[in-house]
């Protein structure tokens, strides 16, 4: 079952591309956070996304909001796709235990092994203000993202 608007946000502690730990509760008081569940590094509709929100950055990384992305890839891969795709912001590993994160967001297909598309606003007491899941094939508008973080500040 997916978290609901109002309800608190579940928190996570996972790695990053460069192995550095990060934590949900770290943000909270502090900023707001857009997290950006996706199936699949190196795949289509996951690197559209992913680098539209690299080139808009300014967007959704400001004084009290912070940007961080999961899928159940390993570090590794995320940090060969930042890489390649001079992706800035954090790329977390839900890779084990396998889509643990995913699962307590209810976005994890099951069938499939990957997160669906889900993108939660949590505010800066850690409650979820706003969401959008998309199924795996259809890619999210980032104007909605835009709307969200402006109607929370």
């Amino acid at each position: 079952m997916s978290i609901e608007i109002g309800q608190p946000a579940p928190d996570f502690e996972l790695s990053d591309q460069h192995g550095q730990t990060v934590r949900l509760s770290d943000f909270k008081g502090r900023k707001n956070v857009v997290v950006v569940f996706y199936p699949l590094a190196f795949s289509g509709v996951c690197e559209g996304e992913l680098c539209s929100l690299r080139d808009n950055i300014s967007d959704f990384r400001t004084g009290d909001a912070e940007l961080l992305s999961i899928s159940v890839d390993s570090m590794f891969a995320h940090r060969a796709w930042a890489d390649k795709e001079n992706l800035d912001y954090p790329l977390l590993s839900d890779f084990w235990p396998h889509g643990a994160v995913a699962k307590a967001y209810g976005v994890f297909d099951e069938d499939k092994g990957v997160a669906v598309r889900g993108t939660f606003l949590v505010d800066k007491e850690g409650v979820v203000r706003w969401k959008v899941v998309n199924p795996i094939s259809e890619a999210r508008d980032l104007e909605d993202y835009r709307k969200a973080l402006a109607e929370l500040s």
